[in-house]
């Protein structure tokens, strides 16, 4: 049976996570920390709040803001105590991305994460290519393994000749 009580922890829960949710990314703006699968769970107890975040990189240096924007934005709704955790087990995939979120990177410019994250046993995949997100060419090539930030590679069309971030698979 659903108490009454029980309806309203739920509600607020549901809202805490949908305003945690909203939280965009601080190194790439069009997506929220739900569509890169960074917001983990978030807990209710009245007016006090839990989120728990992953990372993308261990030491990613956004979490420190991601984790201000959160407390501001859940104490702004009305909640009187937030405590955001960072969580780092089970390290963060790209497998985590919705699929909204691989489309607003490539909507953005940056080439999203294809496939699947290899496992630790079995064989390594390899990228056979990336398409480019501004002409949509196959014929690609890594530039930098790193770009922009250390989730993305530096990659250019040999099409178009453009240079475009490639959100890396992991």
């Amino acid at each position: 049976m659903v108490t009454h009580t029980t309806r309203s922890r739920s509600r607020t829960r549901d809202q805490a996570w949908k305003i945690a949710a909203a939280v965009a990314d601080p190194e790439v703006p069009v997506l929220t920390i739900e569509d890169l699968g960074v917001l983990r769970a978030v807990e209710v107890d009245g007016d006090r709040v839990r989120v728990d975040i992953t990372p993308t990189y261990s030491g990613c240096p956004a979490m420190d803001t991601i984790r201000d924007d959160v407390i501001l934005a859940l104490t702004a709704a009305g909640f009187a105590e937030v405590e955001v955790r960072l969580v780092l087990s089970p390290a963060w995939t790209t497998d985590w991305m919705t699929d909204a979120g691989k489309r607003k990177l490539s909507e953005y410019g940056i080439a999203p994460p294809s496939g699947r994250a290899a496992v630790s046993t079995g064989p390594i995949r390899l990228a056979i290519s990336v398409r480019c997100p501004r002409c949509g060419s196959l014929d690609t090539r890594e530039a930098s393994r790193f770009g922009s930030t250390s989730c993305k590679a530096l990659f250019e069309c040999r099409a178009c000749l453009e240079p475009f971030d490639h959100f890396k698979v992991h």
